[in-house]
């Protein structure tokens, strides 16, 4: 079984969803010990947000590298996506990635009946952190987006495990992380 994981904050060893993220994968690798992980920090080596050259291909790098940024999710059975929760929303290099796996042909397609997911059968398990509680509220627009993308790629399995209220207090932070920490989902097997 192949996991990809994905960090996404700027925050290096400070950041919540960072360590949400790393307890998930830890969690999985316990499970199953020859678990392949492969490990992606959009903080430490962004992905380049798409431009009018990355599109033509007149950008042999950026071509290369969303090649394998898209092969990558393909080939995962589990992706964690450690989501910090920024201004409302997600990360732009979260968004940068996102442009390089939403790819029609490989992971949908539009049809007469509308669009098509291609790369169902995946699960996928957001860590989102956030300074203040959002969840559920109009001013979420982090997990209502990512749902929605990775719906549109045929996901359906998605998991949240969530630590909201980090930046209220010390007490608040320790609260919702050790709450967050006791919601991870156990690895059970992918559905056929």
């Amino acid at each position: 079984m192949k996991l990809l994981h994905i960090d996404t904050s700027v925050l290096g060893e400070n950041s919540v969803s960072r360590q949400l993220g790393s307890a998930t994968v830890d969690t999985w690798r316990r499970h199953d010990p020859r678990l392949e992980v492969r490990h992606r920090d959009l903080d430490r080596d962004p992905v380049p947000h798409l431009s009018s050259r990355t599109l033509s291909g007149e950008d042999a790098s950026a071509t290369a590298l969303g090649d394998t940024i898209l092969q990558e999710f393909i080939d995962a059975d589990v992706v964690v996506i450690g989501v910090p929760f920024y201004n409302f929303g997600i990360p732009s290099t979260l968004k940068a990635w996102i442009d390089r796996i939403a790819v029609a042909g490989k992971t949908f397609r539009y049809t007469q009946d509308g669009p098509q997911g291609l790369a169902g059968g995946k699960r996928v398990i957001l860590a989102i952190a956030s300074g203040g509680p959002h969840a559920g509220t109009p001013r979420d627009f982090a997990e209502p987006y990512l749902r929605t993308v990775l719906g549109f790629l045929g996901i359906d399995d998605i998991q949240v495990v969530r630590a909201e209220g980090v930046a209220i207090s010390p007490g608040h932070r320790t609260a919702a992380l050790t709450e967050a920490l006791a919601s991870i989902p156990q690895p059970m097997p992918l559905a056929a």
